[in-house]
């Protein structure tokens, strides 16, 4: 007999050790944002089990359970939490989110590179959510590794952001891209603190 066919999507995130995520009590990681000569920080320690989230910036520090229901700035907070834990966990969230759209394309130019991949493209529903209907192009190598992507807001054909996916940690058998750059080097995310309980 044959095995099952998966998806492309869940090859992608089982390629970043998508099983074993079920094993984390506790996920720490610092946000981080190079623009010229600014930098700009937040930190998170995120228990999924509970989903109890505690939150560092310049400004503030608060824990709060998404569960509940959030304050204003209990709201403002989990938004930014959501954005920035989406940069590194976006290949699990290909298996976490409900309702997506996605579309596959072979042999397309990277944006960045160049260099011929294949395409995920992932959409997201039109209602719910912090950011709906946002799309977003992950370009990946026959590894089913990302190397490049695209987001693009509320599906729109022109890119909202463009960049690479690099400089892979691997910790308890996950593997999470640590640095996106843009094509003109003048703008760098990446994560550092990163840990896992």
């Amino acid at each position: 007999m044959n095995a099952p066919q998966i998806s492309t999507a869940e090859a992608i995130a089982n390629a970043y050790g998508y099983h074993h995520w079920k094993n984390i009590e506790t996920f720490t990681f610092t946000f981080n944002i190079d623009r010229g000569e600014n930098h700009f920080e937040r930190s998170f320690t995120w228990q999924p089990k509970l989903d109890e989230v505690h939150y560092i910036s310049a400004t503030d520090t608060f824990s709060y359970n998404r569960k509940d229901q959030l304050d204003s700035l209990q709201m403002a907070a989990d938004r930014r939490f959501i954005n920035d834990k989406y940069w590194l966990l976006a290949p699990f969230q290909l298996m976490w989110d409900q309702n997506l759209t996605f579309s596959e394309r072979k042999e397309v130019k990277a944006p960045i590179s160049k260099v011929p991949m294949n395409v995920l493209t992932a959409v997201y529903p039109d209602e719910g959510g912090y950011t709906p209907g946002d799309a977003y192009d992950l370009y990946y190598t026959d590894d089913y590794l990302i190397r490049e992507w695209v987001f693009r807001e509320a599906n729109q054909s022109e890119p909202s952001v463009i960049t690479t996916w690099e400089d892979i940690l691997e910790l308890n058998d996950m593997k999470f891209a640590q640095s996106h750059k843009d094509s003109t080097g003048g703008f760098h995310l990446y994560f550092s603190n990163l840990s896992i309980k």
